[in-house]
């Protein structure tokens, strides 16, 4: 069963990466084989007001099981991915990292890795190194598992 996955991320900086580690399920024969639906719609968020994107954060972790926060250079560093984290906890979703700076940018640079911004406790991989494309959805399903989803 795929699990409906909200992505927590820089979105400036780490866009190009993250738009590869959201669509690697294409590569294989659907979604559900993946092991994991991308549930939020990230492109109707750009320029809002502060409280409008809580409330859309909100809205759009409505149905998931699972967080993965995709760690770029600066994530750590990001107020609503802190705040991401913070609703995942609260409303119970299985909580993950993947660390996305091995990844090559548009320019084919990889960056340099940044702080895990997860509390104590939760399991963190390498989408690189531990092969993010192959295992992501057993990461999110072990995750799921964790928290009791």
């Amino acid at each position: 069963m795929a699990r409906r996955t909200f992505f927590s991320f820089h979105h400036g900086r780490d866009n190009w990466r993250v738009g590869q580690v959201r669509n690697s399920w294409v590569v294989g024969k659907d979604r559900e084989s993946a092991g994991f639906w991308d549930a939020a719609e990230w492109e109707k968020v750009k320029l809002q007001t502060p409280d409008k994107i809580r409330k859309w954060i909100d809205e759009q972790l409505v149905g998931t099981s699972v967080t993965v926060v995709l760690i770029g250079n600066e994530t750590s560093t990001r107020p609503y991915v802190k705040y991401e984290i913070e609703q995942s906890i609260a409303r119970g979703n299985g909580l993950l990292g993947v660390y996305i700076h091995n990844m090559k940018d548009v320019e084919g640079k990889t960056d340099t890795k940044g702080s895990n911004p997860l509390p104590v406790g939760y399991k963190t991989y390498d989408w690189v190194h531990d092969d993010g494309r192959n295992n992501l959805g057993a990461w999110i399903e072990a995750a799921a598992k964790v928290a009791g989803r």
